[in-house]
C-alpha cells in the first residue's frame, strides 16, 4: 500500500496549505478514530494531543479534536510539549494515540502532524497507509469544545532529571538553544535542577519564531556563546525536541554521528551496549562502523528516518540507535528520538570519564565525504535511469569496502540526493563530479 501524505516523519507541509489546514487536519483525526476502532478493534479511547509553540498549533489542534470526537474518540490535550513527552505520556496514561502536531525543524510558517501508537512508537509504513485509506469523503461536524486538558511536561521532566546524580552538574556551565519551540519549559528547568548554570537562546516563543535562525539547523550564536561564556558545552534542539546538537568547550559542531559513536563505544567498554548492536541510517558515516567495530561491537542501518531505527531497534534487540541529522533514540528512556535524553546520556559520559567533549569526539574519525543535491522537474524511478544506475555500480566497484554511493529520492522535495564516500576527499569529490554528470544528462537538467 502506498502513502499519498505521509513522509519520513508524518504529515507535513504549508499551514493553509492543500494538507496542512483544518479542512484536512479534521479529516485525518476522523480517519485516525476510524483506523482505531475498525482497523485495530480498539474502543473509542484517549488520544493524547500536543504541540509546538507555532502560531497555527491551536487551530490545528481544534480542528484534530473535533475530527476525533466525530469517530467516538476521546482527545486530550497536553499543550506545549516536546514530541519525546508525548509519546512516554501514550504509555504512561495507556493511551490509544498520541499525535503531535509540530514542522519539527522547519520555520514558522510550516506545521506537521506525526503519530504514535499505544506502545509508545511511531506508526508504521503500512499503518499509515491503513490511515489514509480511512479518510472520510467530508469534513467531520466541527464542534470546538474546550479540550479536556493533562500534565505531560512534570512526569517528563522528573524522568530526565533522574538519569544523572542530584546535583551532578554543580560547577556546570552549558549554553542552550532551545530554538523559540517545545523544550522552552524543560530543558532549562531539568539541567539547572541538576545544578548546572544555563545560559539560554531561542528562548522566547511568540509563535512565529521558532527555528527562525536559532536551534540545530542555525548552531552558529550557540558556538559563539559558549567560547564568550567559556562554557563546557552547547545544547541545540529542534522545535518540537526529538533531536539535538551539541559544541564542545571550543563552540565545535558535533552531529547525530559522534553523538552515537560517543555513546556506543563508552557503553561497549563497559558491557552496556545492549546486542552490542548500534542501529544508524544509510546517511551515518562510514567512520561510525569503523569506532564501533573497533570497539567489538557491530553497527545496523535503515533507511533514513528515525522511526525506521526504532523498528529494527526492536528487531534487533538493541538499545541505541539515531540518526547523523541528531535524533538519538535510547531505548532504554524512550522509544523516541530525544534531544534532551541524547544531551544528557553525553554528559553522563563526560562526568564517568572526566573528559571534556572535544576530546570524547575523537573516537569518531570520519570517511571524507561529498554531498549534493539536485533539483528535477520529475521524480523518476532510479531503476528508469540505466545511465546513472551504472555510474553508480562502477563507482561502487572502484570504491570497494573503503567508501559508499547513496543515491535516493528527497522524501520532501524534488531533488534526487547524493552521498560519496570514501578514505580520500579527492575520490570523494570525483565521484560526486561523475554522478553529477550523468544524472543530469540523463534527466535533462541543466
Amino acid at each position: 500500500m502506498t502513502r499519498q501524505y505521509f513522509g519520513t516523519d508524518g504529515v507535513r507541509g504549508p499551514y493553509g496549505g492543500p494538507v496542512i489546514n483544518e479542512v484536512f487536519t479534521a479529516q485525518l483525526g476522523a480517519a485516525a478514530a476510524r483506523w482505531l476502532r475498525d482497523d485495530l478493534k480498539l474502543p473509542a479511547g484517549k488520544v493524547l494531543v500536543g504541540r509546538d509553540t507555532r502560531f497555527s498549533g491551536p487551530a490545528l489542534e481544534a480542528a484534530l479534536a473535533a475530527g476525533l470526537r466525530s469517530e467516538g474518540a476521546a482527545p486530550v490535550s497536553l499543550g506545549i510539549v516536546p514530541t519525546p513527552a508525548v509519546a512516554r505520556a501514550v504509555l504512561a496514561e495507556g493511551a490509544a494515540l498520541g499525535v503531535v502536531i509540530t514542522a519539527s525543524h522547519n520555520p514558522a510558517e510550516d506545521n506537521g502532524i506525526k503519530f504514535f501508537g499505544s506502545s509508545g512508537g511511531k506508526l508504521t509504513d503500512d499503518e499509515e497507509a491503513c490511515l489514509e485509506q480511512l479518510l472520510p469523503a467530508a469534513v467531520p461536524a466541527a464542534v470546538f469544545t474546550p479540550l479536556p486538558a493533562a500534565d505531560a511536561l512534570t512526569p517528563y521532566v522528573a524522568a530526565a532529571q533522574s538519569l544523572l546524580p542530584a546535583g551532578a552538574l554543580r560547577g556546570w556551565r552549558i549554553v542552550l538553544d532551545t530554538a523559540n519551540g517545545a523544550t522552552c519549559a524543560t530543558s532549562p528547568v531539568v539541567l539547572r535542577a541538576l545544578g548546572a548554570e544555563v545560559i539560554g537562546l531561542g528562548h522566547a516563543p511568540d509563535g512565529h519564531n521558532i527555528n527562525a535562525g536559532v536551534g540545530s539547523e542555525h548552531p552558529e550564536k550557540l558556538a559563539a556563546q559558549i567560547r564568550a561564556a567559556r562554557a563546557h558545552l552547547g545544547v541545540a534542539h529542534d522545535g518540537d525536541g526529538d533531536r539535538c546538537v551539541l559544541c564542545d568547550e571550543h563552540g565545535e559542531l558535533l552531529d547525530g554521528d559522534e553523538i552515537l559513536t560517543i555513546l556506543a563505544t563508552h557503553a561497549l567498554a563497559s558491557g552496556a551496549l545492549r546486542e552490542k548492536t548500534l542501529v544508524t541510517t544509510v546517511q551515518s558515516n562510514l567512520g561510525v562502523d569503523a569506532a564501533v567495530r573497533a570497539a567489538g561491537g557491530r553497527v545496523v542501518r535503515t533507511p533514513v528516518g528515525d522511526r525506521y531505527v526504532s523498528e529494527r531497534m526492536r528487531a534487533e534487540g538493541a538499545a541505541l540507535g539515531g540518526e547523523s541529522s541528531g535524533h538519538v533514540i535510547c531505548a532504554d528512556v524512550s522509544l523516541s528520538g530525544d534531544g534532551l535524553v541524547a544531551a544528557l546520556k553525553v554528559i553522563a559520559v563526560m562526568l564517568a570519564t572526566g573528559k571534556p567533549l572535544s576530546e570524547l569526539r575523537r573516537v569518531l574519525k570520519k570517511f571524507p565525504q561529498a554531498t549534493s543535491n539536485l533539483r528535477v522537474r520529475e521524480k523518476r524511478p532510479l531503476e528508469n535511469l540505466p545511465a546513472l544506475c551504472s555510474a553508480i555500480a562502477t563507482l561502487e566497484a572502484e570504491l570497494g569496502v573503503q567508501g559508499r554511493v547513496l543515491v535516493r529520492w528527497s522524501g520532501t522535495e524534488p531533488k534526487l540526493r547524493f552521498l560519496v564516500e570514501s578514505a580520500s576527499e579527492s575520490l570523494s569529490q570525483a565521484g560526486m563530479k561523475r554522478l553529477l554528470q550523468t544524472a543530469k544528462h540523463e534527466l535533462g537538467v541543466e
